[in-house]
C-alpha cells in the first residue's frame, strides 16, 4: 500500500482553490434571495419616507450703472473712488447672516405652516388657503404648534395643547424679546370668524382665508411661530458662486419647500439691490441733506435783506443808486463771489489735508459737495490714492503683514499721500494769493466808496449782500436740483438676469436611482462577506476533497444520510442509496486485507475521533452488509463506557464482553442472536469502572482469538479514539480499520492525532469513511454521490455505480434529491 501522499499542514489553504471556493459561495445563494430583497424593501421605504430635498437657483449681474447724463465732474453723487471687486463683495454679502435676517423678516418666514402627512408634518408653505398676519409689537406663542381646523369658508377652531410641565415662550418680532408664559388650562379651543381680530394671551393677528371656490371644510393646518436666529441658520446653506469670467453670481438653495425656495431666491436679491442703491446713493442723499439746510438758511437771510432794503429805501427815500454807485456795486460783486469761493475751496482744503493727516484708511476721502475745484490733478491723486488703500485693504486680507507685496502697497500708498499734502499746500497758497489779491482790489473799491453819500453807501452795501445772498441760493438751487436728479435716476448695479422658478423640478434627495443601488450592492456584499467570514472559520469537514487536503489516511468510501427509524439501515432499506453505499465499502474493504488473511477471518474496527460522528451506525451496517453477504458474522461492542448496539437490535445489555473479561460469563453466552441472517452480536454489558485495563487484558486475547476461529468477519465498535486511549490498544487486533468522520460535524483538526500514528507507520489498513454525507452544491463538485464511493487501487476513486444519480450544478439547485 503506498502511503506516500502529500500532506497539507494548514487547513485554510482550500481556499486556494477558486472553482471549489465560487461553488462555496454559489451555494448559499438562498441568503441573497432574502438579502437582496430586504436590502430593496429598506431602500424603498427610505425612499418614500424621507422628506424630499428640492434644489432651485437663480442669477443675478453685477455692473457698475451710472447715470450718462451725468459726467465725473457735475454729477453730484460723484465720488473720488469705488469699492474694488464688486462681484465678489456683492457674493459675500448674499451668505451673510445679517442679509439673511432681512430677507427672512421681509418674507415673515418665521411663519411655518404645516399640514399633517403621511411621516410627519409637512411644509405647505404657498399652498395653504389661508395667511395670518401677526398685530406688529406685540407677543406671539413661540415654538409651539397651533391647530386651525376649518368649520367652513368663514369660521374655524384654534386649538393649543399645553403640556403642564412645559416652560413657554413668548416672542416680539419688532425687538426680538421674549417672556414666560404659563397657561391655566391643558388644552385651549375656541372658534373665530374669518378676518376677525384674534386678541388672546399668546396670540394677536387675524386670519383671512383666499378667495376660493373649494370648501375648506374639515382642512386642518398647523402654525408655528420661530425665533429669528432659528430661521436664518436653517439659510446659510445658500451658496452664491461667481461664474468665471463674467460679473454675473448664480445663487443656488436646497429646501423642502419649493414655495419657500424661489421667494427666498427672488427676495433676496430684491432686498441686497435695495440696500445697495441705498448705499451707491448714499453720499448724493447725505449731500442733499447738507444743501437742504444750507438752502433754507440762505433763503431765509435773502428774505430779511430784502426787507431791509425796502424798509431802508422807504425810511431815506433812496431808490437807486447813482451811476457811480451802480458802477462801484457792479465791480465789487463780482469780487465777492470770487471771494467765497476761493474761502470755500481753501476751507476744503484743509479739511482734505486734515483728514489725510489723521487717518490711515483712504478709502472713503471726501468729495466736495457744492465746491468747484479747477485744478484736475487733484481729482486724479484722491482716486489714485483711494484705489491704493482698497488694493492694501484686500491684501491684507489675503497675506501676512510682512508678505513684501503689503509692503510695497504700503509704500506706494505713502509716496502718493505725500505728493498730494505737497500739491494741496501748494494749491492751498495759491489759492491764498488769489484771495489776497481779490481783497486788495476790493479795498481799491472801498475808497471810491467813501466818497458816495452815506445813504447811498448803505443802500450799496445792503445790496452787495443782498448779491451774493442771491447768487448762493441760485447756485444751492442748482445743487439741490442736481442731487434730486442723481437720487432718482441712480439704478442699482444688481439686476435680476434670471429669477427663480418653479417648473416643475424634481427632488434631488434622496436620490432614489443611487439608493436602490446601493441596497442592491449591500444586499449581495453584506451576505457575501457573511459567507466568505463562514468559509474561511469553518474548520469543520464537509467533502471528501477536505479529508484528502488535511489527511494522507485514504478514504474508503462515502456513506449518506440515514432515514430509517434507527440504525439498521442496510436491513430496513436494502433498496436505498445507504445500502448501497455500505455494499460498496464492503467492496472496497477487500483491497485493504493482506494476501495471506484473504481465506482467514477477518478482523474490522469501527472509531472515531469523538462521539457522535457515527462510529456505531457504520459498525452496525458493515456487520448487516458482511451478513447478508452470507458471512458469518460477528458485532463487538467494545465501547465500554458508552454501549449502544444492544437498543438497535432489541436486544439487552445484561451480560455482554465485561462479564466476560471479569470472568462471571464464558465466550458461548455472551454471544447474542439478530433476526439478521448469519449475524451475531456481543453488546458491551455493564458498564465497568476500569474499562482499560480490562480490555488489555489476557482474556481479550482470548476472546479475539475465539472469534476468529468462529466467525468470517468479526466488527468491532470501538470507543473514540480522540477521547480515550482503548481504541489505540485495540488496534493491533485490526486486519483493517475505518475511521469515521461526519459530514459537517467533525473537526479537521481531530484528525491531527490519527495523521502522525500513520505518517509513523504505526498505524496500518486504515482508511477513512464519510458518514451523513449530503449532497449540497458547495460539496458536489469533484466527488459525484450515488449508491456507493467507488474505490479502485490505492487512492484512486470513482464514482461507483449509480452513475445516472449526478445531477449537473443547476439540477442540484432546482431539483431536491429523491432517496
Amino acid at each position: 500500500m503506498n502511503n506516500k501522499f502529500k500532506f497539507i499542514e494548514n487547513p485554510g489553504d482550500h481556499i486556494s482553490d477558486i472553482k471549489d471556493y465560487l461553488f462555496r459561495i454559489l451555494s448559499n445563494w438562498k441568503w441573497f434571495l432574502v438579502t437582496i430583497p430586504v436590502a430593496l424593501a429598506i431602500a424603498y421605504y427610505f425612499n418614500i419616507s424621507t422628506e424630499k430635498i428640492y434644489g432651485l437657483t437663480n442669477t443675478i449681474e453685477v455692473k457698475e450703472k451710472s447715470n450718462p447724463l451725468f459726467s465725473s465732474g457735475t454729477n453730484i453723487a460723484f465720488n473720488w473712488g469705488g469699492v474694488s471687486d464688486k462681484v465678489e463683495s456683492i457674493r459675500k454679502a448674499l451668505v451673510s447672516r445679517s442679509h439673511n435676517e432681512n430677507v427672512v423678516k421681509e418674507l415673515e418666514f418665521y411663519i411655518d405652516y404645516l399640514k399633517e402627512g403621511r411621516f410627519r408634518k409637512e411644509d405647505v408653505y404657498g399652498m395653504t388657503p389661508f395667511k395670518i398676519t401677526l398685530q406688529p409689537n406685540q407677543y406671539q406663542l413661540l415654538n409651539t404648534l397651533i391647530k386651525i381646523d376649518f368649520i367652513d369658508n368663514t369660521s374655524f377652531q384654534l386649538s393649543v395643547n399645553f403640556e403642564n410641565e412645559r416652560k413657554y415662550k413668548l416672542i416680539n418680532y419688532k425687538d426680538q424679546s421674549t417672556k414666560n408664559f404659563k397657561s391655566n388650562s391643558s388644552q385651549f379651543s375656541q372658534t373665530f370668524i374669518v378676518d376677525e381680530y384674534i386678541n388672546l394671551p399668546f396670540l394677536k393677528g387675524q386670519i383671512s382665508v383666499q378667495p376660493t371656490e373649494e370648501s375648506l371644510k374639515g382642512a386642518s393646518y398647523y402654525i408655528q411661530f420661530n425665533t429669528i436666529d432659528q430661521v436664518t441658520g436653517k439659510y446659510q446653506n445658500v451658496r452664491a458662486k461667481g461664474l468665471a469670467g463674467t460679473s454675473l453670481i448664480e445663487l443656488s438653495l436646497t429646501g423642502t419647500n419649493k414655495n419657500r425656495l424661489v421667494d427666498f431666491l427672488n427676495k433676496t436679491v430684491e432686498v441686497l439691490a435695495k440696500v445697495e442703491l441705498e448705499q451707491k446713493t448714499n453720499y448724493a442723499r447725505s449731500t442733499k441733506e447738507f444743501i437742504d439746510a444750507q438752502f433754507k438758511n440762505t433763503s431765509d437771510s435773502l428774505k430779511l435783506i430784502e426787507n431791509n432794503i425796502e424798509e431802508f429805501k422807504q425810511k431815506n427815500s433812496i431808490y437807486d443808486l447813482s451811476a457811480q454807485g451802480g458802477e462801484i456795486f457792479s465791480q465789487t460783486t463780482g469780487l465777492d463771489k470770487m471771494q467765497k469761493q476761493l474761502s470755500d475751496r481753501i476751507a476744503y482744503f484743509n479739511n482734505l489735508e486734515n483728514y489725510i493727516q489723521t487717518h490711515n484708511n483712504y478709502a472713503k476721502i471726501p468729495a466736495p459737495a457744492i465746491i468747484n475745484i479747477e485744478d484736475a490733478s487733484i481729482a486724479g491723486m484722491v482716486g489714485n490714492l483711494t484705489e491704493l488703500s482698497i488694493k492694501k485693504e484686500k491684501l491684507s486680507k489675503e497675506v501676512t503683514a510682512n508678505h513684501p507685496s503689503l509692503k510695497l502697497a504700503n509704500q506706494e500708498i505713502e509716496t502718493a499721500r505725500n505728493v498730494l499734502l505737497e500739491n494741496l499746500s501748494s494749491l492751498k497758497e495759491a489759492t491764498k494769493v488769489s484771495l489776497n489779491n481779490s481783497l486788495r482790489r476790493l479795498n481799491s473799491y472801498t475808497y471810491e466808496l467813501n466818497k458816495l453819500p452815506n445813504k447811498e453807501q448803505k443802500l450799496l452795501n445792503f445790496q452787495r449782500k443782498y448779491s451774493l445772498t442771491e447768487s448762493n441760493f441760485v447756485f444751492l438751487m442748482q445743487k439741490r436740483y442736481e442731487a434730486d436728479i442723481a437720487i432718482a435716476a441712480s439704478v442699482s448695479d444688481i439686476s435680476m438676469l434670471d429669477s427663480a422658478k418653479d417648473t416643475g423640478q424634481g427632488f434631488i434627495l434622496p436620490r432614489v436611482s443611487f439608493n436602490y443601488m446601493i441596497a442592491l450592492l449591500l444586499g449581495i456584499i453584506l451576505p457575501l462577506f457573511v459567507i466568505i467570514a463562514k468559509e474561511i472559520l469553518d474548520n469543520r469537514i464537509h467533502t471528501a476533497e477536505d479529508i484528502e487536503r488535511v489527511s494522507p489516511i485514504p478514504i474508503l468510501g462515502i456513506v449518506g444520510r440515514n432515514t430509517a427509524k434507527n440504525n439498521l439501515a442496510v436491513f430496513l432499506k436494502p433498496k436505498s442509496t445507504v445500502a448501497e453505499s455500505f455494499r460498496a465499502l464492503r467492496s472496497n474493504i477487500q483491497f485493504l486485507f493482506v494476501r495471506k488473511s484473504k481465506d482467514k477471518s477477518k478482523t474490522v474496527i469501527v472509531t472515531s475521533s469523538v462521539s457522535g460522528e457515527g462510529k456505531t451506525f457504520v459498525s452496525i451496517n458493515m456487520a448487516t452488509v458482511f451478513a447478508l453477504g452470507g458471512k458469518k458474522t460477528v458485532l463487538v461492542g467494545l465501547d465500554l463506557r458508552k454501549p449502544k448496539i444492544f437498543g438497535d437490535f432489541e436486544l439487552t445489555n445484561e451480560k455482554g464482553v465485561v462479564n466476560f473479561l471479569i470472568d462471571e460469563e464464558n465466550k458461548e453466552t455472551i454471544i447474542q442472536n439478530t433476526t439478521i441472517p448469519n449475524l451475531d452480536v456481543i453488546t458491551s454489558g455493564p458498564v465497568p469502572p476500569n474499562p482499560s485495563e480490562l480490555l488489555i487484558s489476557s482474556a481479550t486475547d482470548e476472546l479475539i482469538n475465539y472469534l476468529k476461529e468462529t466467525y468470517d468477519y468479526i466488527i468491532f465498535d470501538t470507543p473514540p479514539i480522540g477521547l480515550v486511549s482503548d481504541a489505540i490498544e485495540l488496534l493491533k487486533y485490526a486486519d483493517s480499520t475505518i475511521y469515521v468522520v461526519r459530514q459537517g460535524y467533525s473537526q479537521k483538526g481531530m484528525l491531527r492525532m490519527i495523521n502522525e500514528k500513520y505518517k509513523k507507520e504505526e498505524i496500518s489498513n486504515i482508511s477513512i469513511v464519510l458518514n451523513d454525507f449530503k449532497i449540497k452544491t458547495k460539496y458536489g463538485y469533484g466527488y459525484g454521490y450515488g449508491y456507493g464511493y467507488g474505490y479502485g487501487g490505492y487512492g484512486k476513486y470513482s464514482n461507483g455505480y449509480h452513475e445516472n444519480e449526478k445531477q449537473s450544478f443547476f439540477s442540484k439547485i432546482f431539483k431536491k434529491k429523491k432517496y
